[in-house]
């Protein structure tokens, strides 16, 4: 008779001790979301689908220079740009899914290097922000010798988006293309094909990192929701700081630097931040079929923080959509618009790095040195 009721009492115990868990639970307290359909969503119908799109756009790139390269005229490089903007917009739509293949190959600091968050001459030179090191690439095209896989500033500037940009729409592009090219002509290819590389080796490594992203719901750091919110403080931390505010002058005591804007010679940068800024809002939402971080937070019983936060996507976008192309011309030209953008990116990135972390019990597990 003892023994059965010690394991009456022990089931009991046991039956308390999980239903305490589970109303305890800081990261469902409802205990009804399902983060493994979210996670599916996101992968799925987000991330997978948008490097396909990237390699698709890619592709069509590559075709476009490869005319441009075999004949520089003012119509091909007019074409070029059309598949290159395109490209570059498709990067901005994955942005946020810096973590798990893309993170292996390091593809944001291949692709389109943004100097990270520090902001200080001292220990980074000229090199900071979306910088350009035309010194190098022409000293690369000149040596004929290079290795993209250098892990230095010179390196990340001198190939990816910022190189193409350089390459195909700088100062005198098609006059450079037109004599003695060979050379210009295969750095040129060598980049694109580096770039379609590391694009492909993230898009196939998904093909099997899908299982185990699905498959891992907790919210520590490294885990897949974990990734994500610290993504997209990053990237909002990205906007305020060398999309936006860096070259604003905002960590410089007022010095613009206009050159140092993201798309600098192809003057679309503002076009390219809203693109980011856009791309994020879908993120947040999961696409908004009710299965992404925003309906995670209200699982939460964070309904009035998700609002706030949906709130103040649409208006740094509206603010940050007045800015007119290009920003290098803006940020002195217009620079009450770009002052009132920057405000409420500000905004944003706070409720994204303290509220939305503090509630989702994500540890924002990246540095910055410039504060919020």
């Amino acid at each position: 008779m003892k023994k059965y009721f010690s394991i009456v009492a022990l089931i009991a115990v046991a039956v308390i001790f999980s239903c305490n868990k589970s109303d305890d639970d800081p990261d469902d307290p409802a205990g009804s979301f399902d983060k493994s359909a979210m996670l599916q969503n996101y992968a799925d119908n987000l991330i997978i689908p948008g490097y396909a799109s990237l390699q698709q756009k890619l592709t069509a790139f590559q075709t476009s220079a490869d005319a441009f390269l075999a004949a520089p005229s003012v119509a091909t490089q007019t074409d070029l740009k059309t598949s290159f903007t395109e490209v570059y917009l498709q990067y901005e739509k994955v942005a946020a899914f810096q973590f798990g293949p893309a993170e292996t190959e390091l593809l944001d600091i291949f692709l389109n290097f943004s100097g990270g968050l520090d902001y200080n001459f001292n220990t980074a030179g000229e090199l900071t922000g979306f910088s350009v090191d035309s010194v190098n690439i022409e000293n690369n095209i000149s040596s004929g010798i290079y290795n993209f896989t250098t892990m230095n500033r010179a390196s990340f500037y001198s190939q990816g988006f910022p190189a193409m940009g350089y390459l195909f729409f700088g100062p005198n592009a098609i006059g450079k293309f037109s004599v003695n090219n060979a050379s210009r002509v295969k750095y040129s290819k060598d980049v694109i094909t580096r770039m379609k590389s590391l694009v492909d080796k993230v898009a196939s490594s998904w093909t099997t990192y899908r299982t185990d992203f699905i498959s891992n719901t907790q919210t520590n750091v490294g885990s897949p929701i974990g990734n994500i919110v610290n993504q997209l403080a990053y990237q909002l931390d990205l906007m305020k700081g060398p999309r936006i505010g860096w070259p604003f002058g905002k960590q410089s005591n007022g010095t613009v630097f206009s050159s140092k804007t993201e798309g600098y010679f192809t003057n679309n940068s503002v076009q390219l931040a809203v693109a980011n800024l856009t791309a994020l809002k879908n993120t947040y939402t999961g696409g908004g079929n009710g299965k992404g971080i925003s309906d995670y937070l209200v699982s939460l019983n964070k309904a009035t923080l998700n609002n706030d936060i949906l709130t103040q996507f649409d208006l740094a976008i509206a603010k940050l959509s007045l800015i007119p192309d290009p920003l290098s011309a803006s940020l002195t030209g217009q620079s009450a618009l770009v002052e009132n953008a920057y405000k409420e990116i500000q905004k944003l990135l706070t409720l994204m790095k303290t509220d939305l972390a503090s509630a989702t019990a994500v540890q924002i597990n990246y540095m910055d040195n410039d504060g919020d």
